[in-house]
């Protein structure tokens, strides 16, 4: 018996390796209650020969655990600045944050690519929901963690988000002044997504029958003991009546789909499908724009004082309004919006010729010291 719990006690000190990369210790946070992962290689690019990569678990104010993936530069000495990342909506680290994380490693810095709660490999009971708050409390969750490790300057912090957590990353920049710099991508604001829907084209007759939708559909996920599934940016049907779906992403398109419909499938169902995401695979909770509505991101971004912002986007993005009206919306005069050219919205997820990786390092480094 004694030596069954041995055995058992080794085992799950083995599968809980989080202390250390290849020569670097990593600090655990405590009362982490640990979730399964795995420990296999299983991002969708190419796994870099100038960086140390560690899976790592920690614990946001609400006693979440979050799963990240952290990456350092081969042979770093001394204290180094640190870099949190995540995105987009409905991805997860093994995708687009995670090729950033890796790409800003090699350049210097330590980084972190999480999943948020309730999504990929993270902690949470309901699985795929989303909260503006929870969410928002994930990066600042991640900053404790990054502050305790011996090799990170906690004073040299910063945050990336991509696509959809970008208005998660410039909320969490505002409320805590750890977080000395904040770069967006491919910006979408979720809860002006959600609220309004695209290009705010929702009448106000047509949020009132979205709000009627969600507040329903909250007596049927009562009535039945389970969260129903369905799209976060719900449309409408030829008759004027609320359209859901219970995937994201179908697996087959139709030949005439929107373009920008046929470059995100392209990445999700095709050359950076992911087991977890939920854009590969799922839908969010039917119910997860309720929040959304009610809360605002970009309410408090008077609040950033004098923080540098990069707000990077591209000049055929479907999504380019959202990082032009934050950036005129910004009152510091340490704003920066950069649009590149010929990238469309998608490009700025993984096409290496198009992610302005030397910008977002010179911003870090000019703003992390």
């Amino acid at each position: 018996m004694k030596k069954i719990l041995k055995m058992t006690a080794l085992a799950a000190a083995l599968a809980f390796s989080t202390t250390a990369l290849a020569n670097i210790e990593v600090t655990p946070m405590k009362n982490v209650q640990t979730v399964t992962v795995s420990q296999e290689w299983d991002k969708t690019f190419a796994k870099s020969d100038k960086v140390e990569h560690q899976k790592v678990q920690f614990r946001n104010r609400f006693g979440n655990t979050v799963v990240g993936d952290l990456y350092m530069p081969k042979n770093a000495k001394g204290k180094l600045p640190a870099i949190v990342v995540s995105g987009p909506f409905g991805a997860v680290k093994e995708q687009s944050s995670g090729l950033h994380a890796q790409t800003l490693a090699e350049r210097g810095f330590v980084t972190l690519a999480f999943d948020p709660s309730f999504t990929g490999e993270s902690g949470g009971a309901v699985r795929d929901v989303a909260s503006p708050e929870m969410f928002t409390e994930d990066f600042s969750a991640a900053v404790d963690f990054l502050g305790l490790q011996a090799f990170v300057d906690r004073e040299k912090i910063g945050v990336l988000g991509v696509c959809g957590l970008s208005g998660m990353a410039i909320s969490a920049t505002s409320v805590d002044s750890r977080i000395k710099a904040v770069a967006t991508t491919a910006m979408y604001d979720m809860s002006r997504s959600m609220s309004k829907g695209y290009e705010d084209y929702y009448t106000p007759e047509q949020q009132q029958k979205i709000i009627k939708h969600i507040s329903e559909q909250r007596w049927k996920d009562a009535e039945n003991g389970n969260f129903a599934l369905g799209w976060h940016e719900l449309g409408f049907d030829e008759n004027g009546n609320v359209a859901t779906g219970t995937e994201v992403l179908p697996k087959t398109l139709e030949a005439n789909a929107p373009e920008m419909l046929k470059r995100f499938h392209d990445y999700y169902r095709g050359r950076a499908y992911h087991k977890n995401a939920i854009n590969s695979n799922s839908a969010w909770t039917a119910t997860t724009p309720y929040s959304f509505f009610a809360f605002p991101l970009m309410a408090n971004t008077d609040l950033l004082g004098d923080k540098p912002v990069l707000l990077v986007t591209g000049t055929n993005a479907h999504s380019r309004y959202y990082s032009e009206d934050v950036y005129k919306q910004l009152r510091t005069p340490n704003k920066e919006l950069l649009i590149v050219d010929g990238a469309d919205h998608v490009d700025l997820y993984d096409n290496l010729n198009k992610i302005p990786f030397d910008k977002f390092e010179a911003f870090f480094k000019a703003n992390l010291k």
